[in-house]
C-alpha cells in the first residue's frame, strides 16, 4: 500500500507538467493560428487595395472608341448622359436599333424622345424600350433576349465607364456568341487627377469594385439564380396604374380649365 501510494505521489509532478507543457503547447498552436489570420487578412487587404488602385485607373484612363460600328446598340440606364450618347451613335449610324435597357415602367417613350430632343421617325423606327431589367444582371437577361430574338452578331454596349467592366462581366456570363464593344460615358467627377479627392467618386468606385468582386465569386462558385427582372405581369400592372393617374390628372386639368 505504502508503495503505491509513493508511485502515485511520484506521479503527480510529472502529470502536473505534462498539463503544462500540453496547456503552453496549445497556446503556441492558437498563437500560430492568429499570425496565419492575421497573415491572410493583410494579404486580402493588400489584394483589395492593389486591385481596387488598378481598377480606378482604368476607370478614369477609359476613352470611347472614335468611330464604333456595330449591328446595334444598347444602353443601360442610370443616367441621362448615358441616353443622350446612345441616342446620338444611333442617328450617327453606329448601330441599326437602339435598346434602352431597364426603363421604369411608367416612364414613355415620347417623355424619352421629348428628353433626348431626337425625332419622332427615329424613335418609332429604330428604338426599343427595355421596362423589365431591374439591376446590372437584368440588363444583361433582357439585352441577351433582344439580341438573339433581332439576330444581331455585335452590340455597342452604352454606359458610364465606371460600370462599363461589370456590365460586360453580366452579359458574357449568359452570351458568348455576341461582340460586344464597349462605349463608357466618361463621367468628369473620375478624372485622372480627381477622383480620390471627391469623397462622391471615391464611394461611387469603391462601390462598384465590390460589386465587381461579388460577381466574380457569383460566377465562380455558381452562386444565386437572380434573374434582375420584372415579371410582364408587374410591368402591365405599373403603366396601367401610372396611365390611369395621368388620365385623372389630366381630366382634373380639364375641369378646373373649364371652371
Amino acid at each position: 500500500m505504502n508503495m503505491r501510494h509513493r508511485k502515485t505521489e511520484t506521479e503527480k509532478p510529472g502529470t502536473t507538467a505534462q498539463g503544462f507543457r500540453r496547456l503552453f503547447n496549445r497556446k503556441d498552436r492558437l498563437r500560430r493560428l492568429l499570425r496565419f489570420g492575421g497573415y491572410v487578412v493583410i494579404l486580402l487587404v493588400a489584394g483589395f487595395i492593389g486591385g481596387f488602385l488598378h481598377f480606378a485607373d482604368m476607370v478614369s484612363t477609359m476613352k470611347p472608341p472614335v468611330d464604333p460600328k456595330a449591328d446595334a446598340i444598347v444602353v443601360l440606364t442610370g443616367g441621362y448622359q448615358r441616353i443622350d450618347q446612345a441616342v446620338d451613335l444611333l442617328r450617327r449610324g453606329a448601330g441599326k436599333r437602339l435598346l434602352i435597357s431597364g426603363v421604369h415602367p411608367t416612364t414613355t417613350p415620347a417623355q424619352i424622345r421629348r428628353m433626348t430632343q431626337s425625332s419622332a421617325d427615329l424613335f418609332a423606327c429604330c428604338v426599343d424600350m427595355g421596362y423589365e431589367a431591374i439591376d446590372t444582371i437584368g440588363n444583361a437577361n433582357e439585352t441577351e433576349r433582344w439580341i438573339h430574338d433581332k439576330g444581331y452578331k455585335s452590340v455597342l454596349v452604352v454606359t458610364s465607364n465606371y460600370h462599363i467592366e461589370r456590365s460586360l462581366m453580366e452579359l458574357r456570363r449568359i452570351d458568348h456568341q455576341t461582340h460586344f464593344i464597349p462605349y463608357p460615358v466618361v463621367n468628369g467627377d473620375l478624372l485622372v487627377k480627381a477622383w480620390y479627392t471627391d469623397p462622391n467618386a471615391l464611394r461611387t468606385l469603391l462601390s462598384e469594385y465590390a460589386k465587381i468582386i461579388v460577381a466574380s465569386l457569383r460566377d465562380r462558385i455558381g452562386w444565386g439564380a437572380w434573374q434582375g427582372l420584372r415579371s410582364p405581369a408587374d410591368v402591365e400592372r405599373s403603366q396601367k396604374h401610372a396611365f390611369a393617374h395621368h388620365g385623372r390628372s389630366h381630366g382634373d386639368e380639364e375641369t378646373s380649365g373649364k371652371a
